[in-house]
């Protein structure tokens, strides 16, 4: 190969490789052998990285690769999804991006949903659900935070990297199994201020199951009694929580195989969606249910109702709580996932999320 050949292959990219890149499906260009029906040949050649080899009549325009550039061969070669090749349970120093596991020190593990900030002081804070970060109301203002999570090895002190600074208290109520409910858990007047994904119980599973055509019921733990008619079951409009960083530089705002988001969109009925949790690392799904009331369950003796929730496919597991739901095709943030089940996704709309919270992102 001619060293000044190759110098003009590079000259060549250089003036060319912008236009390429804006092009659908590209995602890489570079220097290298010309392949020929997979095999690579002599010749120099452009290498235009696509996710997915198309048809010439299934691009536009626009979007077709020249066969050449700047006076040098093209060549398209399918490479699929490129990915950053890491363990959202790992440790992460000194970048820590969200999406990967966190936890309070006595929870097992969730995620971190976003880098966020506080509308009076613009503080940096850390949102995920209060059952990762406040452990279900049982934490005090001011208890450690894991990353990673306890259950996979975050330890004190060495894996300390924020405090917990506020939470939305949670309002329970109880099911033992005998005699009567008893009334739910009110917040105090100043509320102070583990995660496997909470499941749902058989109100929404039945829901789920009707909009997949399925006639089986949907349990988790045995479902709540029905309460009688004067205790009531008192509303919940979001599990989320705030902890705020030792040291905010460790943090990125990026989420991990996503990016920074960079505003909110409404939820919509069959809106694509995606996330990046701790369990099960990049997943997608379709937005099926808006407006749900769905009753969650804590353990296996209290349980919340939520109102205002948004269904989606299923797209998570234990642990992927407190991941932030992005619009699939966007950086718009549509909602803070926190309860699922094998057939389904809840998340809260990411709007009623920063206006309980005083947060933006």
């Amino acid at each position: 190969m001619s060293l000044d050949i190759f110098r003009q292959m590079l000259e060549a990219q250089r003036r060319s490789q912008a236009d390429l890149l804006r092009r659908r499906g590209v995602v890489g260009v570079g220097v290298g052998y010309r392949n020929f029906k997979e095999r690579a040949t002599d010749q120099l050649a452009i290498t235009v990285l696509v996710e997915q080899k198309k048809p010439v009549e299934a691009l536009s325009a626009e979007d077709l690769v020249p066969p050449d550039v700047n006076g040098a061969r093209t060549d398209v070669v399918e490479i699929g999804r490129l990915e950053a090749l890491v363990d959202p349970r790992d440790r992460f120093r000194p970048n820590i991006p969200a999406g990967v596991s966190i936890g309070h020190f006595r929870v097992t593990a969730g995620t971190l949903g976003a880098v966020v900030f506080d509308r009076e002081s613009g503080e940096p804070l850390l949102l995920s659900n209060n059952h990762v970060l406040a452990d279900s109301n049982e934490a005090e203002i001011g208890d450690a935070i894991l990353q990673p999570g306890p259950t996979d090895h975050g330890v004190k002190p060495d894996d300390v990297v924020a405090k917990l600074h506020r939470y939305e208290q949670l309002r329970f109520y109880r099911d033992y199994g005998s005699g009567p409910p008893t009334p739910p858990s009110l917040p105090p007047l100043f509320p102070p201020g583990g995660c496997d994904i909470v499941e749902l119980f058989a109100s929404v599973g039945n829901l789920a199951a009707k909009l997949s055509g399925s006639s089986k019921r949907l349990t988790s733990v045995a479902a709540p009694k029905a309460q009688s008619e004067d205790i009531p079951i008192y509303p919940n409009r979001v599990d989320a929580a705030l902890a705020r960083p030792n040291n905010p530089m460790l943090f990125q705002q990026a989420i991990a195989e996503i990016g920074r988001p960079n505003g909110t969109r409404v939820p919509q009925l069959g809106m694509e969606v995606r996330k990046h949790g701790r369990t099960t690392g990049y997943t997608e799904g379709t937005v099926t249910l808006l407006n749900a009331t769905v009753d969650v369950a804590y353990g296996k003796e209290q349980s919340a109702r939520f109102v205002g929730q948004v269904i989606a496919s299923p797209m998570s597991q234990g642990g992927d709580s407190g991941a932030l739901i992005m619009e699939r095709d966007s950086l718009k943030a549509v909602g803070l996932l926190f309860a699922g089940s094998r057939r389904a996704t809840i998340f809260t709309p990411i709007d009623t999320v920063l206006d309980v919270m005083a947060i933006t992102l």
